[in-house]
């Protein structure tokens, strides 16, 4: 195999210095802001066995480049919503700092959550189960 011309770690890094990160106790203090959109992308599987963010809208993240885009006809509303702030967030921040980097080069305005679902569970962020009693 040839060496690849940029690492995904250098990706990462680019994308990382032109969006915005949400560290993650702000993003905990933000968790029940009704202007605050909070939209997971990692995998079903990842969810299910770690359990996910209350109230976060689940979107995988092969299709949200579709499921932003107002043109597309896999576009869904919940992106449409003006005035809302919109935060990304994976397993540890990787994924999603690629999805806000290309989505902010599509002209929608997101921010990601720096260190992900991980640092979310190790700093007390309220996680929800498949499950759980409403």
């Amino acid at each position: 195999m040839q060496p690849l011309k940029t690492s995904a770690a250098q990706l990462v890094a680019a994308a990382r210095a032109r969006i915005e990160e949400i560290e993650t106790p702000d993003l905990i203090a933000m968790v029940d802001d009704p202007d605050v959109v909070i939209v997971d992308l990692r995998d079903p599987r990842e969810r299910q066995r770690t359990g996910y963010i209350p109230g976060a809208f689940h979107a995988p993240r092969g299709m949200i480049e579709f499921w932003v885009d107002p043109e597309s006809p896999y576009h869904k509303d919940v992106f449409a919503q003006e005035g809302k702030k919109y935060v990304f967030h994976c397993a540890s921040g990787w994924r999603s700092a690629l999805t806000v980097a290309t989505l902010q080069d599509m002209g929608f305005a997101a921010a990601h959550l720096k260190d992900g679902f991980s640092a979310w569970e190790k700093h007390g962020g309220p996680v929800a189960r498949d499950g759980d009693a409403a």
